[in-house]
């Protein structure tokens, strides 16, 4: 089946490699409880994540360059293949330690497997929140299907400009089947609930959109707030990031090989306070070189 948005029409069963650089196999680089999603996801216990090897989108700035470009020396990350049993004794093993919730990173090509694993999960009697952790660049018709086992959509907005998506992503199209999606997504599951900024009460239900603010493209940002705030109101709840790292070895063009200016990021955050929005996470910017949100995945623990 054709779940992701390129639609390459590889035979991914019959071990050809789709777009996504990826056959039907389930291959994971890291899982664990991770501490890096936003409190209401995360918790204080960590979600329990899986970060999954392939991606369709490659963008050209990707922090997970390792595991999903095809660019990368993958002989150097500690990615595996997974059985189904394999991966239902990682997921009870998650659980086991506390995770609030189970964080499918990235997992439009490998969700026949995640289907599979929460159907196992639920006839055992295991109830815990599945985020689908996600580019926001899915199959608008699929939220539907999605939705009847996952509880919580993380997804990106990333760019309100065709011509920067095509840039970046290579996909003109990016914007509206993101915008396509996300409706769909809060019309299955309405906005993020409970919303506890502290992280002392994980998020049941709902949806959440991350934006990354780029640098030398802040407009671009103020026109995506924008944009959402229009179609979606100033509940919709909101992650504005500002990690943008340049990653050396996808040899980025300006403006891209540079960090994020402070007065870049600040002027996004001066509309989306205009625009009142409830719920919304910022992040602090650091001008240390040591970027705490670059894991490595040829490390053990890539982030630590």
């Amino acid at each position: 089946p054709l779940f992701i948005s390129r639609l390459c029409g590889a035979d991914r069963a019959h071990g050809q490699t789709g777009v996504c650089g990826e056959t039907a196999d389930l291959r994971i680089a890291w899982f664990g409880l991770h501490r890096g999603e936003e409190p209401p996801i995360a918790s204080r216990r960590g979600s329990g994540a899986f970060f999954f090897t392939g991606c369709p989108c490659h963008c050209l700035h990707c922090q997970n360059w390792q595991i999903s470009s095809p660019l990368a020396d993958n002989g150097a990350v500690h990615a595996r293949t997974f059985s189904a049993d394999e991966f239902l004794a990682a997921a009870r093993s998650l659980v086991s330690r506390g995770a609030a919730t189970l964080d499918f990173v990235t997992p439009e090509h490998v969700w026949p497997h995640i289907s599979a694993l929460l159907d196992a999960l639920r006839a055992e009697g295991i109830a815990i929140p599945a985020v689908w952790n996600s580019s926001g660049y899915v199959r608008p018709e699929l939220v539907e299907e999605y939705a009847k086992q996952i509880d919580i959509f993380l997804p990106d907005f990333k760019f309100d400009s065709p011509a920067l998506a095509d840039r970046v992503l290579h996909d003109a199209r990016y914007p509206s089947i993101a915008l396509a999606a996300i409706e769909r997504m809060v019309e299955e599951k309405g906005f993020l609930r409970p919303f506890d900024v502290t992280g002392r009460t994980s998020a049941k239900k709902g949806v959440m959109v991350r934006h990354l603010v780029l640098p030398g493209h802040a407009n671009d940002s103020i026109a995506a707030v924008t944009h959402l705030h229009a179609q979606f109101g100033p509940d919709l709840p909101l992650s504005i990031m500002s990690q943008y790292t340049p990653i050396p070895a996808l040899r980025p063009p300006p403006p891209f090989d540079r960090r994020l200016a402070h007065e870049e990021y600040d002027r996004v955050l001066d509309v989306v306070e205009r625009l009142d929005f409830e719920h919304v996470f910022f992040q602090p910017m650091d001008d240390d070189d040591d970027d705490p949100f670059l894991p490595d995945f040829r490390a053990q623990n890539p982030f630590f």
